[in-house]
């Protein structure tokens, strides 16, 4: 019975005093309720009742951000979602400056996010994402500093507008692209005016230009099917005869 007891005890022993942790593990021990300090990765002999370790783990973790209902600064309401990338660089400062980090994180991401959301505007917040990534990186960075974190990368993932706001973007795009449409046609007549008024020089400085495009013509209208053909006269063939009359 004795020796029962012995092995049951060498167990327990061994099973609270050996831990073994993965590379990317670091394990914070506290004896007696006081941080002695971190060890890892491998194996760790604690010393059991007396020495308790909590895990750490310092790889990449990347977490979502639930969609949060926004007010712009122009008064137009939006959901934004996000994710943040961070790590713990500092596992002593993410165990005992704060309870829980990966929930304290989240709830700050949260509060964050709606914040410098809710003081851009829209088109802001649409069209300069990276500069809203920036700075929602470096609030949460400078924020859970102190935690022994490191917000590495911030993401405004989607953006959910309300269903006239999208009606209202349609209309404007297209009114863009009609304006545009009228622009590039309106430039078209302006270099085809030029193009007219340069060959109009031509042909006054010399006339026999005039009766090659007429010959031209011509030709081009004969090589139609058509029934009816025109016969282009110049102007000054029938002076002659506007003066005598």
């Amino acid at each position: 019975m004795f020796y029962i007891l012995a092995i049951v005890l060498i167990v327990f022993f061994l099973g609270s005093a050996i831990k073994v942790l993965k590379e990317y593990e670091r394990g914070v021990i506290f004896r007696l309720g006081r941080v002695i300090k971190t060890k890892g990765p491998g194996l760790i002999i604690l010393i059991p009742v007396i020495d308790k370790m909590v895990k750490v783990s310092l790889r990449l973790v990347a977490m979502d951000v639930p969609s949060q209902d926004v007010i712009t600064r122009d008064n137009v309401s939006v959901k934004v979602n996000a994710v943040v990338y961070f790590r713990v660089m500092d596992p002593t400062n993410a165990t005992i400056e704060v309870e829980n980090f990966l929930f304290a994180t989240s709830q700050l991401a949260q509060t964050t996010l709606r914040s410098v959301c809710g003081q851009v505007e829209l088109d802001e917040l649409l069209a300069e994402r990276d500069k809203i990534n920036t700075r929602l990186q470096n609030i949460l960075d400078k924020h859970t500093d102190p935690w022994g974190i490191k917000v590495t990368t911030v993401e405004v993932k989607h953006i959910d507008l309300p269903q006239e706001m999208q009606r209202a973007m349609a209309k404007q795009a297209e009114a863009e692209r009609e304006r545009r449409a009228k622009v590039i046609n309106a430039e078209g007549e302006f270099q085809a005016a030029g193009r007219l008024t340069e060959a109009a020089g031509i042909i006054s400085k010399h006339p026999e230009a005039l009766q090659l495009r007429y010959l031209q013509t011509l030709r081009e209208i004969s090589s139609e099917s058509s029934t009816t053909t025109f016969f282009p006269i110049p102007i000054d063939l029938l002076t002659p005869f506007i003066k005598k009359g």
